[in-house]
């Protein structure tokens, strides 16, 4: 299966009723979010099935990705990939698609950083900064063969 892990785009600092889940997409965000489309088209790398955390400028950057991709549909909305996502518990869910071939996470920081790092098996801290790209590719339910494909930041998608 391959993954592509995809943060949400810039967004709003305060939503207007106050809640965090509720913050939107900035004029920004939607770019990104975009950006990140084309990219995918570009690299042909387009996903089968988009997985997103509930919060709304993870959606939005879900929609928006969709939107620039041609995707049909809806992203399909999974508690797992909200705050506080364990890597353990986001690499079991993935194993309920295994037989998709590519599919697109989008969330949030910390937890996307920690989910590469631990897939990779690396010690070293890797940032996964907000509307960046990176594209891996799992060969076993185990974790032992996952391969980097690419790791693209904001700034080069854009």
């Amino acid at each position: 299966m391959d993954l592509l892990i995809i943060r949400h785009g810039k967004a709003e600092d305060h939503s207007a009723d106050g809640s965090d889940a509720a913050r939107q997409l900035t004029e920004k965000g939607w770019r990104q979010a975009e950006a990140v489309g084309n990219c995918l088209r570009r690299l042909d790398w387009l996903p089968e099935l988009y997985l997103s955390s509930p919060r709304a400028r993870a959606l939005q950057t879900a929609r928006g990705v969709m939107s620039a991709t041609g995707a049909d549909g809806e992203p399909v909305l999974q508690s797992w990939l909200d705050f506080g996502m364990s890597d353990e518990e986001a690499f079991a869910e993935l194993g309920a698609y295994q037989a998709c071939g590519r599919i697109a996470l989008f969330g949030h920081e910390p937890s996307f950083s920690s989910f590469v790092q631990w897939l990779l098996g690396a010690d070293a801290w890797i940032e996964v900064k907000k509307a960046s790209l990176i594209g891996l590719s799992i060969e076993s339910r185990s974790r032992r063969l996952v391969n980097l494909h690419f790791v693209i930041p904001p700034k080069a998608i854009l």
